[in-house]
Parts: C-alpha cells; sequence; structure tokens
C-alpha cells in the first residue's frame, strides 16, 4: 500500500505544525487519561522536534519503514522503531515526558500508534527552537537540522 492509501483507509488528517498524518482513536474517560493516534510520516516529511512538558508518548510500530527517533535526553541518543529486532529495532519506545524528540522515516512511509498519558493537550506541546537545541545538543546539530521546522 502506498501512503497516501493508508491516510485514506484509516482517516488520518494533517498534522500541524508536527508534521505527518494522524487520527485520534481513543479518549480515556474521567480525569482524562490516556489518548491514542495513529501516525503516519511519509519519506518526504518528518515529525518535528518537540516534547510534551508532562505527558509521557509510548510509540508502537504498525507497518512500513522504521521510524528513526531523535531523542534528546542525557547526551541524546536514536533510536530505531521498527519489527527487525535481530537489527536492533525496537517495536515499542517511551518518550518521557519533558523529553525532546522527532522522527523520520527510513523509508516511503511509518505507521506508529503513539499512546499519551496523561492525555495529549495542546497545550502541553511545545515545538523544538532549533538553534535552543543545537546549543544544548551540538552534537546532533545535522540531525536537529533535518528535524526542524
Amino acid at each position: 500500500m502506498t501512503a497516501e492509501e493508508i491516510i485514506a483507509r484509516l482517516g488520518l488528517e494533517r498534522l500541524d505544525p508536527e508534521g505527518g498524518y494522524f487520527r485520534r482513536v481513543y479518549t480515556a474517560t474521567g480525569a482524562s487519561a490516556a489518548t491514542a493516534i495513529y501516525y503516519l510520516v511519509s519519506g518526504d516529511d518528518f515529525s518535528a522536534l518537540h516534547r510534551m512538558r508532562t505527558s509521557d508518548e509510548l510509540f508502537f510500530h504498525h507497518a512500513g519503514a522504521p521510524l528513526r527517533m531523535l531523542v534528546l535526553d542525557g547526551d541524546g541518543r536514536e533510536v530505531v522503531l521498527g519489527s527487525d529486532l535481530a537489527a536492533g529495532q525496537q517495536p515499542q519506545v517511551l518518550i518521557p515526558a519533558g523529553t525532546w524528540q522527532g522522527a523520520s522515516p527510513d523509508g516511503a512511509w511509518s505507521l506508529v500508534s503513539t499512546v499519551v498519558v496523561p492525555a495529549f493537550e495542546w497545550s502541553d506541546f511545545e515545538l523544538g527552537d532549533q538553534p535552543e537545541l543545537t546549543a544544548m545538543f551540538p552534537g546532533w546539530a545535522t540531525r536537529i537540522d533535518e528535524l526542524s521546522r
């Protein structure tokens, strides 16, 4: 399937300013405990560096290319979300609250789900500032540039 076919089949919508396409598929009842979305990133796009100030994000790979995630904690690291365990890919990745992260697919597209706990709120979302992140993580300057809007 193509990215466009998956976007249509799952009813995904453009996610700005982060990039990619999404559809919320779950919101916990009660005290906004959690939300879950489908999230697709095509090969000509990326998930811009961002963080959730107070919520954890748990990513699950479903289909398509692996998703190469830049996680800026400590010294920074790259994690590959995917299904090829023998190649060191991880089928799920936890991004703790307050951690900067961005991602791009290693191919035509990646389809993942993200669970946000507590539930996603735009007021908790912060888009990264390229000069500021580069100053904090100079060893990742090239990748930070690639994942900044």
